[in-house]
């Protein structure tokens, strides 16, 4: 469950744990007495509590990532690690609070839509562009132009820094600033419900004969996402991977 804007309540799972980080000698009982009420819970659940021993987390952090290969020719590369493959292009990025290390199956989806529909000098729109990284992947794949838009400033911050980081010239906006950008290709990898609501937006930014990209999408809702643009667009599955999947689409 993703708690989707304007998706309809399903309801919780029976059992759910949750692990909470707190100061060493935080009153417990109180803290989860109010945490209950503001859950509308009529007690605090039974609970346990451990000692976190110190650490080098930095450390323990960058060992959960890898290089990760999309292509035979494109990689991304955390900063702390050798590119495996010098010779490819290799997109330097490291976790951060924005969406988007190459990890997801969605954004390795759009990568490799990128990968496969880049040409030189193209126009490419990244609408929910996270951590920037299809921006940037756009511009090193041969963009003449990329430019990205978020609704989170902390998105649009740490963009602006992956594209610094990969000497590319992708620029980031604040989604609530006006901007006009008729692009060659468009891609968004946000969720289902927001993707449906936006469509008009997306397909007034792409140029006729355009193409489209939409990821962040289940299988179960990937009918009325292709519903939502059928009249601006042919719509068509590209990738399905681990039950997600991505459709693309050719402007009319």
């Amino acid at each position: 469950m993703f708690d989707e804007p304007g998706a309809a309540a399903t309801g919780g799972w029976r059992r759910t744990r949750i692990r909470a980080l707190v100061p060493a000698g935080a009153e417990i009982a109180p803290l989860l007495a109010a945490a209950a009420a503001d859950a509308g819970l009529a007690a605090a659940p039974d609970y346990a509590v451990e000692t976190v021993g110190d650490a080098d987390w930095v450390r323990r952090t960058q060992a959960q990532f890898a290089p990760i290969r999309i292509s035979p020719r494109l990689w991304i590369v955390p900063s702390w690690h050798a590119a495996p493959d010098p010779h490819a292009i290799n997109i330097r990025l490291d976790p951060g609070l924005a969406f988007g290390t190459g990890s997801h199956p969605t954004t390795k989806a759009c990568l490799r839509w990128l990968e496969r529909h880049v040409v030189r000098g193209a126009r490419v729109l990244d609408y929910g562009c996270g951590s920037g990284i299809l921006a940037v992947a756009a511009m090193k794949l041969g963009a003449g132009d990329a430019l990205g838009v978020d609704i989170d400033p902390e998105a649009v911050a740490a963009a602006r820094a992956n594209a610094e980081r990969n000497d590319a010239a992708a620029r980031f906006l604040d989604s609530h600033a006006p901007f006009t950008f008729p692009a060659d290709l468009v891609v968004a990898n946000i969720l289902a419900k927001p993707l449906q609501v936006l469509a008009p937006v997306l397909v007034a930014h792409c140029r006729p004969g355009g193409r489209i990209a939409l990821a962040g999408i289940l299988a179960a809702q990937a009918q009325a996402v292709a519903d939502a643009y059928a009249t601006g667009f042919a719509m068509r599955t590209f990738d399905e991977d681990d039950g997600w999947v991505m459709l693309e689409g050719t402007r009319r």
